[in-house]
């Protein structure tokens, strides 16, 4: 039996805190929780999941953009990525039809993948 009961948050490197919380807060929209003290690093709520965004060199790490992918759950896949094509986000593929869900993805301005989901199946 374990002691875990959940996920409080993710973390996502940045070498730049102010221009990941633009792209976090105002281009992606997610709406902001909480700046970590004075350190360069803040909280964005995604529906249940909260994506937090630090400057590595600020907390003694090297930094490394993620290799594992974020799925935002969108209602629409296609509208959503046309709003973002709008903000400037370029998508490195097309829709992917899996038979249970659409998706598609893309990365932040540091190269940590991100995507967006809808399963409708």
């Amino acid at each position: 039996m374990s002691d875990i009961t959940g996920v409080d948050f993710i973390a996502l490197q940045t070498t730049d805190h102010e221009r990941a919380a633009k792209f976090y807060g105002e281009t992606l929209g997610l709406p902001f929780v909480k700046k970590w003290g004075d350190m360069p690093a803040s909280e964005y709520q995604a529906g249940n999941l909260t994506v937090a965004v630090m400057q590595s060199d600020a907390f003694g790490a090297q930094f490394s953009p993620s290799s594992g992918a974020i799925a935002f759950q969108v209602d629409d896949v296609a509208a959503t990525k046309a709003k973002l094509e709008a903000e400037g986000i370029t998508f490195d593929m097309d829709i992917i039809d899996s038979g249970v869900c659409h998706q598609i993805y893309f990365s932040d301005p540091d190269g940590n993948r991100l995507g967006l989901h809808h399963r409708y199946a």
